[in-house]
């Protein structure tokens, strides 16, 4: 029986479901977190095998001192995982520490985790990405502007989702940003890319060959999302395109991906764009080794009519997984927010879209600045139907 630490299982709400599967493949499955273990869940109490609460997962010793207990108790410690980009870091070296071989160490971090260093892998993978500069003083970022024209991105080299992220189309915009940009934190700047992202999704076997892939698309950027308060809206496709395929397949060799669920993510240019490509080309944008954050899981569920909990669980336990492919649809999100005065009523969406409708929550505090307050989740089989869908729930009054 393997030994599985499985590090914050209770955030984002739906990773419990890593847990039951990993356990219903007959691992002992160790959670680590800091919510007490009466106030879990109880799908998430029944899917583990021990749970050690910590004070605060922020502390790295606490954390350490944690999988210490747990492997004077289980035994050695196969595999450490949390999902979780945000503890992409923190994963890696516990699995140094400890010895761990199953996943990323800490001497990989730098390849997977800093923008500018995607670009060579990118590269080796035949893909083209932005022109881009690390902003190491005014004079040159305004010299890299002076090649590239406005608008240009900043965001830290090494960040997490789309926070912290300037569009810049002027001066006076370029001064805002060196006032306020962050004093410790390096900033990567790229040229401005007229495109929607796409992106890859895939389960991994040991060899770096997919046994799931998806992906989604974005029409509005997160940047957009996040800076502006825009609703949210993205989609699983209803079938991969061939292109994206073969992208993502190459990235993953680049990146050298081994026993992993991945989310890569690449532009789709919307008009051509000198040293980039025609429209409708790809770009790589960045890596992203783990599953598309929040509720993304579920709706490739509903998209492929499967369980990548399942797959993801497989992979680990037998490096492969018989689940059979079922019919592919699309899987629509969409994140409103309180604020936006939408002229469809609650109670008038689920009239409408009830048959369609998956899922409809309201979406954690943590969670709304890229994904909005309310959310609904639902499956069409046309594009024709997910646009109608759109257009009803972001019309405002």
């Amino acid at each position: 029986m393997k030994n599985i630490v499985f590090l914050s299982p209770n955030f984002p709400a739906n990773y419990w479901q890593f847990c039951r599967e990993l356990k219903n493949n007959g691992m002992n499955v160790l959670g680590i977190g800091d919510q007490p273990y009466n106030e879990l869940s109880e799908n998430l109490r029944s899917s583990v095998n021990e749970y050690y609460k910590v004070t605060n997962l922020e502390n790295y010793d606490e954390v350490y001192r944690a999988v210490a207990f747990l492997a004077f108790k289980h035994g050695r410690i196969d595999w450490l995982e949390s999902n979780n980009e945000y503890w992409l870091e923190r994963d890696a070296r516990l699995r140094t520490d400890f010895n761990i071989p199953s996943g990323f160490q800490t001497k990989d971090m730098p390849l997977i985790k800093y923008k500018s260093k995607m670009k060579a892998a990118y590269a080796k993978a035949g893909i083209p990405t932005a022109r881009w500069h690390l902003v190491t003083s005014p004079a040159a970022a305004r010299s890299f502007i002076k090649k590239v024209g406005y608008p240009v991105v900043a965001k830290p080299d090494n960040g997490v989702g789309a926070s912290d992220t300037w569009k810049i189309e002027n001066d006076d915009q370029l001064k805002e940003f060196l006032a306020k940009r962050q004093p410790d934190v390096l900033y990567i700047m790229e040229e401005f890319v007229h495109a929607e992202v796409n992106s890859y999704d895939a389960i991994v076997d040991s060899n770096g060959d997919p046994i799931f892939e998806t992906g989604n698309v974005t029409p509005v950027s997160i940047m957009d999302i996040v800076n502006h308060l825009d609703d949210s809206i993205f989609y699983i496709l209803k079938d991969l395109p061939e292109d994206t395929r073969a992208a993502g397949r190459a990235t993953l060799k680049s990146f050298g991906v081994r026993s992993r669920f991945v989310h890569f993510e690449f532009f789709r240019l919307t008009q051509d764009q000198d040293g980039l490509g025609k429209k409708g080309d790809l770009v790589g944008l960045e890596v992203n080794m783990r599953p598309s954050g929040g509720i993304s899981p579920d709706m490739m569920n509903y998209a492929n009519s499967t369980n990548v909990y399942k797959i993801w669980a497989d992979m680990i336990a037998f490096d492969k997984s018989s689940l059979p492919a079922g019919g592919h649809h699309f899987c629509a999100f969409a994140g409103l927010r309180d604020a936006k005065g939408h002229a469809m009523a609650h109670a008038d969406i689920v009239e409408k879209y009830g048959k369609n409708i998956k899922l409809m929550d309201r979406v954690p505090d943590a969670l709304s600045g890229a994904m909005g307050n309310q959310m609904y989740l639902a499956s069409f089989d046309t594009r024709a139907e997910l646009d109608a869908f759109y257009a009803d729930l972001l019309r405002t009054k």
